[in-house]
């Protein structure tokens, strides 16, 4: 692989300020991981603090709005996170696009204003199991792409600062994790509708799994092809768990 496997933990809206010692416990543990790409996204009260507490790992936020200012009560813009040392954003987690109603457009809206504002990317995509048990899953995984990776005159400074991060909403905080073979087929799916958009330059795009993803069940995935990484939920809330996932990622043949 040319890149770096790519390890990021989403915490969601968990943690506090007492969760900064894990915070820099994962800081301290990257340095004996020099070949793993390692980052944090914390709930945005957090993320200042974190920011301030570690060194050596990425530290992004979990949304965005589209503009960059504005009326918008309870939103936070990208050239805030970026003011505030943010490296990253995640987008379109499918949480945000059920909860919220966030569609494929909103999301490459928030994609274009995030690389705007300076910040790198890492958009999700995903299939229900209804979805998946109808024979559609990389077909709808496909539309995700298209319709929420930004495209045209963007797309050049997109393919450097972007990752997808296939999640299953299936998988997502249940315990299953989709079948290693099944991994690689939607990656490769996936990679096949970056290259129609990037060219050459979608082999800067890595590709991430999500999806319960733990100590146990990283190393298969982290070795199958095509997996340039993982976005991790639960199991980063904790350097005890999440460390050992960095350590698959450094030795993905296990």
């Amino acid at each position: 692989m040319s890149q770096r496997p790519y390890i990021v933990g989403n915490w969601k809206m968990n943690g506090s300020r007492v969760m900064l010692a894990e915070a820099r416990a994962i800081d301290r543990a990257a340095q004996r991981y020099p070949d793993v790409e390692i980052a944090l996204a914390p709930p945005f009260p957090f993320l200042g603090p974190v920011r301030e507490a570690v060194s050596a790992i990425g530290v992004g936020g979990q949304d965005c709005h589209t503009a960059a200012k504005g009326a918008h009560t309870g939103d936070v813009s990208a050239a805030m996170l970026a003011d505030i040392g943010s490296d990253f954003v995640i987008l379109g987690h499918s949480e945000r696009r059920r909860d919220h109603g966030e569609t494929d457009a909103l999301v490459r809206a928030k994609a274009e204003a995030a690389l705007a504002a300076g910040l790198s990317i890492i958009i999700c995509v995903g299939e229900t199991l209804e979805e998946r048990d109808a024979g559609k899953a990389e077909a709808v995984v496909s539309s995700q792409v298209e319709g929420s990776v930004p495209a045209g005159e963007v797309a050049a400074v997109a393919a450097g600062r972007l990752a997808l991060a296939y999640e299953p909403v299936w998988a997502i905080g249940t315990g299953r994790v989709a079948a290693v073979e099944d991994v690689v087929a939607m990656h490769a799916a996936v990679g096949a509708r970056l290259a129609a958009i990037f060219g050459e330059d979608a082999d800067k795009v890595r590709i991430l799994y999500g999806g319960s993803v733990n100590g146990e069940n990283a190393a298969g995935l982290l070795a199958a092809a095509g997996v340039g990484g993982a976005l991790v939920g639960g199991a980063s809330l904790t350097a005890d768990a999440f460390l050992p996932i960095v350590a698959a990622a450094s030795h993905p043949e296990g």
